[in-house]
Formats: structure tokens, sequence, C-alpha cells
């Protein structure tokens, strides 16, 4: 059983919803960014979320956007990206961990490289945002020798056939993207993503997930309540910028984020 499945297993038995918080490799260091992940999982992570730095993140919002710009203005690579899970693994064996990226730079590397070297350091599972499930096969057919989940977006326009080849191929969980637009918009519409969800569900048995939007506590229950997981990340980076000069007090205001959030999605019950 992978880690992801085992992670929304024990979710379910005990009546709860996971949190996914995201934040972008190497920024705003390689060192901190490994900091970050335990004190995400410290605050209530279920499942991490590492934005791979990429030089052209068009499904990402400008506040992810200058993440990346950061990570790679750090000199941060996809090699430095294993290391930090690496790292991360050498003292936490059982958080899943997502990479979430673009397809170059793994088309660079050469795909049976890249999934070899991330099944060698703990990665779970790939979100590559360009990757349209209808060129998947070749790249999915290398993860799964690998053992790696390839976790596909859907969006409030994913219908027909396309949602039902999504449905056929995916692994490990469903990311619903809540809002039409990038990372970081506004105006969530909690029916609206409830109606989606259930339209999702009749073609799959997966966990779903739901980013895009998430900015409060109360946002996220609502959304847990009608999910299986929500996914955080602009709300997160931000705060990373923010106190990008004081490590402790960064980390201080992820950690009491993350437990609002976590707090939130307890409620649901």
């Amino acid at each position: 059983m992978s880690r992801i499945e085992a992670c929304f297993n024990a979710l379910k038995n005990n009546n709860k919803k996971a949190l996914i918080p995201f934040i972008t490799a190497g920024d705003p260091s390689l060192d901190m960014t490994v900091e970050l992940m335990h004190v995400l999982t410290e605050a209530g992570a279920d499942i991490i979320e590492l934005g791979v730095p990429f030089s052209d993140p068009m499904a990402d919002g400008p506040v992810i956007q200058r993440a990346s710009e950061r990570a790679l203005s750090n000199g941060t690579n996809t090699d430095d990206v294993f290391s930090i899970v690496e790292e991360f693994r050498a003292k936490n064996e059982s958080t899943p961990v997502v990479l979430m990226g673009y397809l170059n730079p793994i088309e660079v590397m050469g795909y049976e490289i890249f999934a070899k070297k991330a099944a060698n350091v703990g990665v779970d599972a790939l979100i590559i945002v360009d990757l349209p499930p209808e060129e998947s096969a070749e790249f999915g057919e290398v993860l799964k020798r690998y053992c790696i989940d390839q976790i596909f977006l859907i969006s409030p326009t994913t219908q027909g056939r396309r949602l039902d080849r999504i449905c056929e191929i995916a692994t490990g969980f469903l990311y619903y993207v809540s809002l039409k637009g990038v990372t970081g918009s506004n105006q969530l519409d909690v029916k609206a993503v409830e109606d989606k969800l259930n339209e999702i569900r009749s073609k799959t048995s997966l966990p779903l997930g739901v980013g895009f939007g998430i900015k409060d506590p109360q946002i996220a229950e609502d959304v847990g309540r009608v999910s299986d997981a929500v996914v955080v990340g602009s709300a997160l980076v931000e705060r990373i910028a923010e106190h990008a000069e004081n490590n402790d007090k960064m980390k201080l205001e992820i950690s009491s984020f993350l437990c609002s959030l976590r707090a939130a999605l307890n409620n649901i019950g």
C-alpha cells in the first residue's frame, strides 16, 4: 500500500479530512524548505505538496510565480528538489510527498532517470501541470514501474471524455481546481465545487482534493465538508515571502496558520 493510500485510509477511518499544504522547493532557501516541511507536518499536514521551481509556471498566480523566481535565483534545480525530499525522509518516513511542476525539467532529465531518482528519495506522486492526460501514457508507464502515483488536475470545465480519461488513469487522488484561472484566485463557490465533486465521484473512487482559493479556516472547513482533502498554497507562500528575513517568525506564522486550518477541518464530523 502506498503512503498516499495509507494516509487517506487512516483519515477515513477516523472521519477526518486531509490537509495538504503547498510550498516551493528552494523558497526562501534549500535548508529552510526542509525545516518548513517538518513545521507543516507538526502543524497538522497530512500530505505535503512540494513545488518544483520553473521559469514559466503558467498555471500559477503571481504569489507562487514569485516563489519560483526566488527559488531559481537561489540556484535551485531538480536535483536539489530530490535532495530536499531525501533530507526530509531522514526524519519523516510516513508523510506522503507530492511534487508539483512542469514537464520541461522532466524531459530534460529523461523520464526514466527522473522517476528513478524520485522513487529513491521517497517521492510518492507527481502532478505535472502541463502534461495532458491524452499525452501522459508513456510517462505514466514509467511512473508505474517505480510505484509513483500520477495525480491529475480537474478544472470546472473538465467534462465528457476528458474527465472519463482522467478518472481512468489517475492514481493516488484527484486534484480539483476549484476556480477558473490561476492559483491565488478569488470568489470560491462551495456549492459549485460540491456539484462538480459529485459528478467526479460518479466516475471514480479516488479521494478528491480541492485547491485554489483556500485562504482561511472558514473556507477550508466549508470545502472540507464536500471533499476528502483541502490544498492550501498561495496563502502559505505569501507568509513565507512576508517573513523571509526572519526564519523564526516565518516558522511561527506558518505553524499558526496551518494549525488554524487543521482545527477547522477537525470541526467536520
